[in-house]
C-alpha cells in the first residue's frame, strides 16, 4: 500500500537514471511538475530525507579557478619579465653610463688652486707675491623672519659687517635682501685674514649671546672661501714691469703674462664623495696636488728703481709732459737694473688706474730720437774710415738739400768743427756732411748708414719678449725719401724705444760689442735650485778702437764748455753723454706737434759700468732741450746707481779732445 505524500514535499527533477535506477540529481524539472517548497520564514529550507531521492536539494555550483590563475601567472610573468629586462639594461648594456651619472651625483671635484710665484729684484726682495684672502659670503635664506625669528635680520647683519668689510651697508643689506631663498651670495671678495677673524670673533660672540636667551646670531649664515690674492708690496714701484694680474689670477700684462706659465704653476684636482652636499667620512678621496708656480728673480734693483721712477715722476710733472721713461742698463751685461715709467699706476688697484700708463711706454711707445742716434752716425764714420774725430767740418748756417735748406738748433755763422766738434755741439749740419763720405753716392752711403742702424738694434725687438713691445721703424734704404736720405743721420725719420737707444750706448760702453737687453736673471720652482736665464747673445757692432775714440768725443759733450750736455756732469766721475732735442709725432693726430726731449750716456767713462737713458714727451713748461729736461735726470739718477752699485770714481781726467780749429791752419 503506498504512504501517503507529503504535500510539503515536492519531488526534485527527475533526470536519466543513475546506475542504481534512482534518477540523478540536478536533471531537470519536467513541465507540469509542482513547485518546491518555498523555504520557511526566518531560517534556512530543512533538508530533506538523505534516503530519498526525491527529496536532496540541488548544492551551488562553482566556477572553475584555472582561468584566473592562468590569467594572475600570465600578469606576474609580464611583470618579472620588465624587470628583467630593465635590470639587463641596467647592470649590462647600459652600466656605465649609469655608473657615470652616479658619480657625477655622488663624487664632487673640487679645483686645488696651484700657488703664483713671487717675482722679485736682482737681491731676492719681493716686488709681486702671494697671500691667503677670503671671499665673504652669506646664506639670505637663514635671515628671513621664518628662519631667523626677527624681521629686520638683514639690517642687522648688514650693520654690523659693514665697518669691517668697508663696505657701503644700504650695499651689503641689498645683497641680503635681493634672493631671500637663496643660500649663497658674495659680500666682499679678497678680504684679508684679519677680517675673517673680526668677523669670526663677532660671530662666536653672537653665538654665546644667543644661547644665553640674549638675541639671534644674524651672522650665523656668513661664512668665508679661501682664495689667494696677489699683492704688490711696493705700490706703484716697476709697475710697468710686473704687470698685474686680471680678476680669474691669470697674467694680463707686464711681466706678470709673458711669463704666465711659469708663474701659475698647474692646478690640482680633489674628488670626494657626498651625500646631501655633505662629504661623506668614509668615502673615497682621490687627490692630485696642485703644484706650485716658479719664482722668478729680475735683473731689477729696486733701489735703483726708486731713484728712476722718483725722478722721471718729478721731472714730468714739473715739465708738464705728457710722459716720460727712464732706462738703466749694466753695460757689460746687457741686465736692465731700472725700467721707469711716469706717469705709472698701482697694480693693486688698477680700477682707477688711467688706461694709457697701464702698459710699459718705455718699451711700448715709438718714436723718433733726435740727435742721441748721431752716435750710431759718428760710429759709421769711424768705423769705415770716412774721417777721424779731428777731421775738419765746415759748417755753414744753412745746408741745401733735397729742394730744402737744413738747420741746426740754432741759428749761427760759419762753424770749423773738428768731426769731434760736431758731436760736442750736436750739429745736424755737420752729420748730413760726414755721412755723406761713406759712400761714392749719396745711395751707397744710405746702405752703409742702414747697416749700421741694423747692428745696433734699430728695427728689431730687443730681445726681452716684453707684452706690447715695438720694434720701431726703420724703412729699407731703397725706400728712404729724398728727405729721409738726410733727417735720418741725425735721428729723424726713424723711430726706437727707451729700451733700443739705451743699449746703444751699452754697445759703445761695452768696447763695441751689443749685449741683448735682459730682464730676467733666473727662475726657481718649489725645492728646486735655481735655474739661470740664458746668456744674452753678444754682437760685435764695431771695433773697440772706435769704440774707444767715440767714448772720448762723447766726453767731450759734458765737459766742454761748447758741449750741450753739461748738465750731467758728475763729481769725482767722469761721463760720456749726448743730449736729443727731436720733433715729436702727436700720435692722435699723426703730425709733428711739440718735442722729444732725451738724454743717454755712461759713467764711469774709463771703466764703463752703468748707462742710463732719459726721454721726456712733450715737455710744455720751461725749456724742451734734451740737455736743460733731461741732463737733470741723468745726473741724479747716475749718481745714485754708481754710489748703490760702490762704483770707484774715475782714476784720471779725460783727455779733453778739440772742439773747433782755427781756418786755414
Amino acid at each position: 500500500m503506498t504512504a501517503p505524500r507529503d504535500p510539503r514535499r515536492l519531488p526534485g527533477p527527475a533526470g536519466p537514471p543513475r546506475g542504481d535506477g534512482r534518477p540523478r540529481q540536478g536533471a531537470p524539472r519536467r513541465s507540469g511538475d509542482p513547485r518546491p517548497a518555498p523555504r520557511r520564514p526566518g531560517g534556512p529550507a530543512r533538508p530533506g530525507n538523505a534516503g530519498s531521492a526525491g527529496n536532496a536539494a540541488p548544492p551551488l555550483r562553482l566556477g572553475s579557478p584555472r582561468p584566473r590563475l592562468r590569467l594572475i601567472s600570465l600578469g606576474l610573468t609580464l611583470i618579472m619579465l620588465v624587470f628583467v629586462v630593465r635590470l639587463l639594461q641596467v647592470q649590462a648594456v647600459d652600466a656605465g653610463a649609469y655608473a657615470a651619472k652616479a658619480n657625477v651625483n655622488r663624487y664632487i671635484p673640487v679645483t686645488l688652486a696651484a700657488e703664483r710665484g713671487s717675482i722679485t729684484d736682482r737681491h731676492g726682495v719681493d716686488l709681486a707675491t702671494t697671500v691667503d684672502a677670503y671671499d665673504i659670503t652669506a646664506a639670505p635664506d637663514l635671515l628671513t623672519p621664518k628662519t631667523a625669528r626677527i624681521d629686520d635680520a638683514p639690517r642687522q647683519a648688514a650693520a654690523l659687517l659693514a665697518p669691517i668689510l668697508g663696505a657701503e651697508q644700504a650695499e651689503l643689506e641689498r645683497k641680503l635682501t635681493a634672493n631671500p631663498k637663496s643660500q649663497y651670495v658674495v659680500l666682499a671678495r679678497q678680504q684679508s685674514p684679519q677680517v675673517w677673524k673680526q668677523i669670526k670673533d663677532l660671530k662666536n660672540a653672537l653665538d654665546g649671546a644667543a644661547a644665553k636667551g640674549k638675541g639671534v646670531n644674524v651672522l650665523a649664515g656668513v661664512n668665508r672661501e679661501a682664495h689667494s690674492k696677489r699683492v704688490y708690496p711696493n705700490g706703484n714701484l716697476a709697475a710697468g714691469v710686473l704687470g698685474f694680474v686680471d680678476v680669474e689670477g691669470h697674467g694680463a700684462a707686464g711681466v706678470e703674462r709673458e711669463l704666465n706659465k711659469q708663474l701659475a704653476g698647474k692646478d690640482g684636482k680633489r674628488v670626494y664623495a657626498q651625500s646631501g652636499g655633505r662629504q661623506v667620512p668614509t668615502g673615497d678621496v682621490k687627490e692630485q696636488p696642485a703644484v706650485p708656480g716658479s719664482d722668478v728673480e729680475l735683473t731689477i734693483d729696486r733701489d735703483i728703481q726708486w731713484a728712476a721712477q722718483n725722478a722721471i715722476s718729478e721731472q714730468v710733472k714739473a715739465s708738464k709732459a705728457d710722459s716720460g721713461y727712464v732706462v738703466v742698463q749694466d753695460t757689460r751685461t746687457g741686465e736692465i737694473l731700472a725700467l721707469a715709467n711716469a706717469p705709472g699706476f698701482d697694480p693693486n688697484d688698477i680700477s682707477g688706474a688711467n688706461a694709457d700708463a697701464m702698459g710699459n711706454a718705455a718699451l711700448s711707445d715709438a718714436y723718433e730720437p733726435g740727435s742721441v742716434s748721431k752716435l750710431m752716425s759718428m760710429a759709421a764714420v769711424l768705423e769705415e774710415g770716412a774721417a777721424t774725430w779731428d777731421t775738419h767740418v765746415v759748417v755753414p748756417n744753412r745746408l741745401p738739400r733735397a729742394d730744402r735748406a737744413f738747420a741746426d738748433d740754432i741759428d749761427h755763422p760759419t762753424w770749423y768743427l773738428t768731426l769731434n766738434g760736431v758731436l760736442a755741439k750736436s750739429s745736424n749740419i755737420g752729420t748730413i756732411l760726414a755721412t755723406e763720405q761713406l759712400g761714392k753716392n749719396q745711395k751707397q752711403a744710405d746702405r752703409i748708414l742702414y747697416s749700421y742702424l741694423r747692428k745696433f738694434g734699430i728695427g728689431s725687438y730687443t730681445g726681452l719678449g716684453f707684452p706690447g713691445e715695438t720694434r720701431g721703424i726703420l724703412a729699407k734704404p731703397e725706400d728712404w725719401s729724398a728727405s729721409q736720405q738726410y733727417t735720418i743721420p741725425f735721428g729723424q725719420g726713424l723711430s726706437l724705444n727707451a729700451v733700443q737707444a739705451a743699449s746703444v750706448y751699452s754697445t759703445i760702453a761695452n768696447g763695441g760689442e751689443r749685449v741683448q737687453p735682459s730682464l730676467v736673471r733666473g727662475t726657481q720652482g718649489s725645492g728646486d735650485r735655481f735655474s739661470a736665464a740664458p746668456h744674452p747673445k753678444r754682437t760685435r757692432v764695431v771695433s773697440e778702437k772706435t769704440a774707444k775714440t767715440l767714448t772720448s768725443m762723447l766726453e767731450s759733450v759734458i765737459d766742454d764748455q761748447q758741449g750741450t750736455g753739461t748738465k750731467a756732469k758728475i763729481p769725482g766721475y767722469r761721463v760720456a753723454g749726448k743730449t736729443g732735442t727731436s720733433n715729436r709725432v702727436d700720435p692722435k693726430t699723426g703730425r709733428y706737434h711739440g718735442y722729444t726731449a732725451s738724454f743717454a750716456g755712461f759713467a764711469p767713462a774709463d771703466q764703463p759700468r752703468v748707462t742710463v737713458y732719459c726721454a721726456v714727451q712733450n715737455p710744455t713748461k720751461g725749456s724742451y732741450f734734451g740737455g736743460q729736461v733731461c741732463g737733470p735726470v741723468f745726473k741724479q739718477v747716475m749718481e745714485f746707481s754708481l754710489k748703490t752699485l760702490q762704483v770707484a770714481p774715475s782714476g784720471k781726467r779725460a783727455a779733453r779732445l778739440p772742439v773747433s780749429y782755427s781756418p786755414g791752419r
